[in-house]
């Protein structure tokens, strides 16, 4: 326990600043989840809105020196990824429901 006034102060504000990162990292972590939960759902068009919120509080963290910056960009580097694949697999769905729908069309024009 500290006898010193000002080492007193110190162990207040290192409460104080604990809880107020604690609640910061916590956010952040719940968003990243958020993300992660919509790209398991496979809906790569909100994942596609969500991305920059999401880059926004990473960096935010990063401002308020919650986590390194090293660590953030690995972060979004993953997010992004994950996005990337989604988008991929949700194209050739889309390519072959046009090709489809441009052949009915087609073969209604024949007849």
């Amino acid at each position: 326990m500290p006898i010193i006034k000002s080492a007193k102060k110190r162990v207040d504000v290192t409460k104080r600043n604990t809880l107020r990162n604690k609640s910061d990292r916590s956010e952040l972590k719940t968003e990243v989840k958020k993300f992660n939960a919509v790209i398991a759902a496979g809906n790569a068009e909100e994942a596609a809105k969500m991305l920059p919120a999401t880059f926004a509080i990473i960096d935010a963290n990063v401002t308020k020196n919650i986590i390194h910056k090293n660590r953030a960009d690995d972060m979004k580097a993953k997010l992004s990824t994950k996005l990337v694949k989604l988008q991929a697999k949700a194209e050739p769905a889309k390519e072959v429901a046009k090709k489809s729908s441009a052949k009915k069309a087609a073969s209604k024009k024949a007849e």
